[in-house]
C-alpha cells in the first residue's frame, strides 16, 4: 500500500509537469502574441498614415501640385465627414453615431467604467 506521504508526492510531480507544459505554452503563444502585435500595428500605422496622406491630397490644388507629380486617382474615396486628428481617423459627431465608428482606442476610452 501506498503511503500519504508518497501519493502526495506523486500528485505534487504530476501537477508540476502539467503547470511546466503550461508555463511552456504560455511562452510560445506570447511570443507569437507579441509577433502578431507587431504586424498590426505596422498596418494600423501604415494605414492610417496612407489615410492622412490621402486626406492633405485632396485638399490641395490641383493646379499646385501638378507640375510636381503625375495625378494618382484615390483607389477609394476620401470621406469629406471625416477628419485626421494625429493619425486616427476620427469622424464628425452628429445625431444617431454610434461608438461602433470610431477606432477601437477610442471605444475602449469610451467604454471605461
Amino acid at each position: 500500500m501506498v503511503s500519504l506521504i508518497e501519493e502526495l508526492e506523486a500528485r505534487e510531480a504530476a501537477a508540476r509537469v502539467r503547470v511546466e507544459e503550461l508555463e511552456a505554452e504560455i511562452a510560445e503563444l506570447t511570443s507569437r502574441l507579441v509577433g502578431e502585435r507587431e504586424v498590426w500595428s505596422r498596418l494600423r500605422v501604415t494605414r492610417e498614415t496612407v489615410a492622412q496622406v490621402l486626406a492633405e491630397l485632396s485638399g490641395q490644388d490641383v493646379a499646385e501640385t501638378a507640375p510636381l507629380r503625375e495625378p494618382v486617382a484615390a483607389k477609394a474615396p476620401v470621406e469629406p465627414e471625416v477628419r485626421v486628428v494625429g493619425a486616427i481617423m476620427v469622424p464628425h459627431w452628429r445625431e444617431g453615431l454610434t461608438t461602433v465608428v470610431l477606432p477601437d482606442v477610442y471605444r475602449d476610452i469610451v467604454g471605461a467604467p
